[in-house]
């Protein structure tokens, strides 16, 4: 299984956002305390546009205590990493993945990157640039991700059922 693990998040819209894409992706989705808003609050529920009740997610107190979670492969984004994640190898779906984003003012702290060196990522990007849009990150990465495992359980030839296989066929 594939987790998107979001570590003191501050913005709802972006919360609400990644919701979407932990959906269209079939990710978990966990959140670390503290948070910089509500789940139930209205601007992540307009965001995640009625997604929050399609998502299995948890809301761990501490990064500790996430850990106590996990089994599986971590890895951090940050723009401190050696490597980007189309250098990854994660077609092997035995274990869990977890991808860990950092929050939007400052990350994830020095302390626990230090301790994951050889799980840092980093997405490229110009060198003037400090850092992409955390929802924006998360869809790049779930999307690598997807690709590598071949878009599993995905919709990848058929057009999604909402309106209809012919829609474009149709005046």
């Amino acid at each position: 299984m594939n987790h998107i693990v979001l570590y003191e998040p501050e913005i709802p819209q972006n919360a609400g956002n990644i919701v979407r894409t932990a959906v269209a992706n079939q990710m978990v989705l966990h959140f670390i305390r503290p948070l910089g808003f509500h789940l139930s609050g209205k601007a992540v529920s307009r965001s995640a546009v009625n997604y929050l009740d399609k998502i299995t997610y948890h809301v761990h107190d501490t990064f500790e205590d996430f850990l106590e979670t996990t089994n599986g492969n971590l890895y951090f984004i940050t723009r401190y990493g050696d490597r980007r994640p189309d250098q990854l190898e994660l077609t092997d779906q035995v274990e869990d993945i977890y991808f860990i984003f950092g929050s939007e003012s400052s990350g994830v702290p020095k302390r626990i990157l230090q301790q994951y060196l050889d799980r840092c990522i980093r997405i490229p990007m110009h060198p003037s640039m400090r850092s992409l849009n955390l929802a924006n990150s998360v869809a790049i990465v779930a999307y690598e991700i997807m690709r590598q495992q071949g878009f599993a359980n995905l919709s990848t030839v058929e057009p999604p059922e909402q309106k209809g296989k012919d829609y474009l066929k149709k005046d």
